[in-house]
This record gives C-alpha cells, structure tokens and sequence, in this order.
C-alpha cells in the first residue's frame, strides 16, 4: 500500500526531529555528567557525534580532544584512527581548528623579511634562543620570491626575552634578527615599546602555537618544526 506524500514528508520530519532531540539529550547528559564527575570538564566548549559510531568529541580549552559515551560515563583521551582510510582523526580536528586566517594576523606586531619579488606569503613563529628555529633560518635563506612576517616568540626562558626585545627594538630588525640567527652574531642590548611581543605570546597561546619554529602559510594551514626549504617551497606553491 503507498503512503501519501504528505504523510511521507511527515514521517521524515519525525524522525529528523527525533534525530535532533536524542542529539541534544544526548550532549547536555555529556555535558552534565563530565562536569559532576570531573572538575576540570565544568567549562566544555563543544560537544559533538565523533565519526565512531556511539561516541562523542568532547573538547574544551579550545584544542584539547576528548571521547566519551552517550551518557558520560566513560572518557577517552588519545588518538582516534580510521585504519580502513589510514587517517588520524584527532590529529586532523586539531589541524582543522588551529587554522588561522593569514589575513587577519596582526601583522603590526611583526617584521617583514621580503626576498626577491615578495609575492609569496609566510609567517613564521619564533624564539630567538631555539635551535630548530636557527636551522631553519640558515635554510630559509635558500626560498626566494617571499616575504616574511616574523613574529618574535619568545617561550624559551628570560633570555628570549631580552634578544627578542633587543631585536624588536633594533634600529633595523631584519639585519639584527639575521646576524643573530645566521650568524651567531648577538643583539646589541635596546629598549623601546615591547607591548608587540606580549602580544604575540597571547595570539600563540589562543591559537594552539606550542613549539618554535611554527609556520603559518596563506591559506591558514600551518606547518610546526624546522621543514627543510624544498617542503617551504611545496607548501608555498599550494598556498598561495
């Protein structure tokens, strides 16, 4: 026997509903029972289906991935990994939510470093007093044709303190900057305005930037870790 199309349409709708309804149930029982049971888990900033049939994403402190059941009984902290499609999913949210608009960096609180004809787009996130960040400064000189947004980063201790400021408040930041990261050559002590620089601690903190050196490209994705200048070269040409 055929139903009719409005009887049809009816019984989507229904069931649309219901899907809805058992979702959000389900979210707020998640939401009241983490926060009972754990401290820590009062202020969570989304609750989601994960892509694993029956359980749930729990994040808070806006980057941190966590698993549970429907009801909020059991909780999960590690890698979720589709091995059919050889995928780690956590890894990719995290990636996903950590992507930054290029266009809106505020770029007043960095110096520019322009090679070539500077068409090409990169901010980079770094402490002066980091290894990896030296080795991939001695590297980056062979990329051509970009310009640089640097973005002083000092998380290493007092000292990346200091040559951050004496490099900011250089008469010229770029040759500072380069002598002292190429070179070896140190910063000659300055003062001025360092406001920039406590303000890129804060961006980096917000937006989930860890470690230095960490690059940002201009289609937001981001890169972390001294990358060879060939894998500079290859993610410039798909950003930009």
């Amino acid at each position: 026997m055929k139903l009719a199309r409005p009887l049809l349409a009816a019984l989507a709708l229904a069931t649309a509903f219901g899907a809805t309804f058992q979702t959000q149930a389900g979210e707020a029982e998640i939401r009241k029972n983490l926060a009972e049971r754990i401290p820590q888990f009062a202020k969570i900033d989304e609750v989601r289906k994960a892509p694993m049939p029956g359980m749930y994403e729990v994040r808070l402190n806006g980057f941190e991935i966590f698993y549970t059941d429907e009801q909020g009984n059991y909780l999960l902290q590690g890698n979720l990994i589709d091995v059919k499609a050889r995928k780690n999913l956590t890894e990719e949210r995290i990636a996903k939510l950590s992507e930054i608009d290029f266009d809106k960096l505020p770029v007043k609180d960095a110096f520019k470093i322009v090679r070539g004809n500077g068409k090409r787009k990169l901010a980079v996130f770094e402490d002066p007093n980091c290894g990896y960040c030296k080795q991939f400064e001695r590297d980056l000189v062979n990329v051509d044709n970009v310009t640089v947004y640097l973005f002083l980063y000092p998380v290493l201790g007092p000292d990346s303190v200091n040559k951050s400021r004496d490099i900011w408040c250089a008469r010229d930041k770029v040759k500072a900057w380069n002598d002292w990261m190429v070179k070896n050559v140190t910063p000659t002590a300055a003062e001025c305005d360092t406001a920039a620089i406590a303000r890129n601690r804060e961006y980096g903190q917000k937006y989930n930037i860890t470690g230095t050196p960490t690059l940002i490209f201009a289609d937001g994705t981001r890169a972390p870790g001294a990358i060879p200048a060939a894998q500079v070269e290859k993610q410039l040409a798909a950003a930009n």
